[in-house]
């Protein structure tokens, strides 16, 4: 990040590569739509072009990184929302397998592969929570975040987050339970 900050292409092209993957993944968990995933990684990659002097030097890149993304994610939200435009689900999409920050899918070795028809249930579950605590799942159970990293990025506090995952996780477990998976 500081090599792209002081000018280096090649390095961003590498912090694409790395990153990118990442970002897209959760675009898609969050809006479950590919194409405004998509739309939205490169918005977030321009925003982070224009902010690159904003950059800490010497800070971990990811936390700022990923909260660019989810301020991107929200102005799109309230945008869509002022046009009153919502988001349908898309259909028998299923979001593409999380990625490391190395830049390579997540192995099968190290989760355990699901049902598809039991994912599909899961997404569904997940895109009828409410937007906070959807957010809250997304960032710590699907991303990996600690509860700090996920508060960070959203702008809340650690304990208003903690609350919004364990609303989500008994929303999703209760979800779930009504259609026999427990």
């Amino acid at each position: 990040m500081e090599r792209y900050c002081d000018g280096d292409a090649a390095a961003f092209q590498e912090l694409y590569r790395l990153v990118a993957p990442r970002i897209l993944s959760y675009f898609l968990r969050m809006s479950r739509e590919r194409a405004l995933s998509e739309d939205l990684l490169q918005v977030t990659f321009l925003k982070i072009h224009k902010a690159r002097s904003a950059y800490v030097r010497g800070a971990e890149p990811m936390p700022w990184i990923y909260a660019i993304a989810h301020r991107t994610f929200l102005d799109e939200m309230r945008k869509r929302k002022r046009a009153r435009v919502t988001l349908s689900p898309a259909g028998d999409d299923v979001p593409e397998q999380a990625a490391r920050i190395d830049g390579q899918a997540a192995d099968a070795h190290d989760e355990p592969r699901h049902d598809s028809e039991l994912a599909r249930a899961a997404l569904a579950a997940l895109a009828q929570l409410p937007e906070k605590q959807r957010e809250a799942v997304v960032l710590t159970k699907l991303d990996g975040k600690s509860i700090a990293e996920a508060a960070a990025i959203t702008g809340t506090t650690p304990g208003a987050m903690k609350v919004r995952a364990h609303r989500g996780y008994e929303a999703l477990r209760k979800a779930l339970a009504t259609i026999g998976v427990s």
